[in-house]
């Protein structure tokens, strides 16, 4: 799935507010249906050259929390960023202690490249980069292969999920326990 904003906010190169940010939030809520699959919610910027941090916070932050709270298998990610736009959203997720996926797209919703913009802690930083390294992987495997660490299978899992609530990390079912794997590989 892909939302042109431009598209959406009638033509703007600008986006600004948090009231405008809401109404495309409605928008965007009314236009996404569940899926049975991990599908990539593409929030493409392409021809937005400023949007600041009260409607980043209202549209991109509130459809990530939405859909990763209410549509389990719908994740955001933001698309075709211009650079002022990306140094927006990298320093207000950044504050927030938060990341996203941004990737670009080509006409036919392929990942080009794909980065996170944002920060995670340590711990998550580690743990993200683990599973990019290592592919779908579960909680109990990386306490196995992280032994010297003493980090118990809960720990990886709180970890793992705390990815996935991010929308960084796609969860699924496995048996008893949970897979995770990375939803767009870095580039």
């Amino acid at each position: 799935m892909r939302y042109r904003l431009n598209d959406l906010t009638g033509g703007q190169t600008v986006l600004s507010g948090a009231i405008p940010g809401r109404k495309l939030l409605s928008t965007m809520i009314a236009a996404t249906r569940s899926s049975e699959t991990p599908t990539p919610a593409f929030l493409d910027f392409d021809r937005v050259e400023v949007a600041t941090a009260s409607f980043l916070r209202e549209a991109v932050i509130g459809f990530r929390d939405y859909a990763r709270q209410s549509l389990p298998n719908v994740y955001p990610v933001v698309a075709n960023l211009l650079p002022a736009v990306a140094e927006e959203l990298d320093f207000f997720v950044r504050a927030r202690g938060d990341a996203l996926w941004s990737c670009e797209l080509d006409a036919n919703d392929r990942v080009l490249s794909a980065r996170l913009i944002g920060d995670l802690d340590p711990a998550q930083r580690s743990t993200f980069e683990a599973v990019i390294e290592l592919g779908a992987i579960t909680a109990p495997e990386l306490a196995v292969r992280f032994a010297s660490q003493g980090i118990g299978p809960t720990a990886w899992n709180n970890r793992l999920s705390a990815l996935a609530t991010k929308g960084l990390l796609v969860e699924r079912k496995q048996g008893k326990s949970k897979s995770f794997s990375p939803l767009l590989e870095i580039a």
